[in-house]
């Protein structure tokens, strides 16, 4: 899309949402697109953000289907820490059941939780298949027409593995890496994958997520501190793990889901509460952080593509973390794919 459109499109819809026209751009998860999903987690390493972002992903299960769930540190962080968060859901699950039938049982997701690699790749951004990037490969050549979702909220050590594997599951991949941080820990591993690998359906977010606790609506019941204190502690297991693992809002991978959830997926240009992005070559099916000084947050761009959306997101999630608490005077809901 023209840069110039998009931020015509960018400006629009900031009115329509301060106006109340508008919960979000069509589509997604919560319009009854159904998606296919692994999430490859750092989860238990340096930032607890994951532990929230996996909290948020959960109480939203209902709407994916969920086929992997794999510790991808490297370093500190191993699949126990996933089996923390399942264990505070399997708490929960009978409520969240009560809202929708279709939330994965916990056993369901214990059985696709999986260890990856536990240290960076070498120079060449491969080594040697794990659980984890084995499990990616099996996935991808499921007898599935839907695409396969990868969440990166960690190194991209896995899939670069599988990548180099099985290169012929790439026509099969969307992956939206949080990088920076990650890309860091193992930057050999995002080379390999972005230059060995420039056919791969790609979104690189540099800056674009840090629109999840940076700038947008704050005052109020919606701050970072605020937000949690009155609305995701106390509000069952999942969200008192949440708000003890920290806090306040980071969940800096979130954006990953919240892409999923509103906004065309296939269109990363596009709005979503995800973040829209910019496609440097044409010729490749990579996209990253929009430059343009319209949609900077302070140091950060792109990140006015997704805080633009902050009190939309937010407030759905609230309703859900709700589910949790106040089940006895609730009616459940069901989402637009439902019978």
């Amino acid at each position: 899309m023209n840069p110039r459109v998009l931020l015509l499109t960018f400006l629009l819809g900031l009115l329509c949402a301060h106006a109340g026209q508008s919960a979000g751009p069509p589509g997604g998860a919560l319009a009854g697109e159904r998606f296919r999903v692994i999430v490859s987690t750092d989860i238990g390493g340096s930032d607890p953000d994951d532990f929230q972002s996996l909290v948020h992903y959960l109480v939203y299960a209902d709407l994916f289907d969920t086929e992997g769930l794999i510790s991808s540190p490297p370093h500190a962080g191993r699949k126990q820490h996933i089996l923390e968060v399942l264990d505070a859901y399997a708490a929960d699950y009978s409520k969240l059941r009560a809202q929708s039938a279709r939330f994965p049982s916990p056993d369901a997701l214990r059985a696709i939780t999986k260890q990856g690699a536990v240290d960076s790749a070498p120079p060449a951004g491969f080594s040697t298949p794990t659980e984890g990037s084995r499990w990616i490969v099996e996935r991808a050549r499921a007898d599935d027409p839907r695409p396969l979702w990868i969440l990166v909220w960690g190194s991209i050590t896995d899939v670069a593995q599988a990548l180099h594997d099985a290169p012929d599951i790439k026509p099969k991949l969307r992956v939206y890496f949080i990088s920076s941080w990650n890309r860091r820990n193992d930057q050999a591993a995002r080379d390999y994958v972005v230059q060995q690998h420039s056919d791969l359906w790609l979104i690189e977010a540099e800056t674009t997520f840090r629109g999840m606790y940076v700038g947008g609506k704050q005052d109020g019941e919606l701050g970072n501190r605020e937000f949690i204190a009155r609305h995701v502690k106390g509000h069952g297991a999942l969200g008192d793990l949440l708000a003890t693992k920290k806090a306040d809002i980071k969940m800096g991978d979130t954006p990953s889901v919240l892409y999923l959830l509103h906004g065309d997926a296939e269109n990363p240009a596009g709005e979503s509460w995800g973040g829209a992005f910019v496609r440097p070559r044409v010729e490749f099916p990579y996209w990253t952080d929009h430059p343009d000084p319209a949609l900077r947050e302070g140091n950060f761009p792109g990140a006015r593509t997704v805080n633009r959306w902050r009190e939309n997101y937010l407030r759905d999630w609230q309703q859900r973390m709700k589910w949790l608490k106040d089940q006895g005077t609730l009616q459940p809901t069901k989402p637009a794919h439902e019978p």
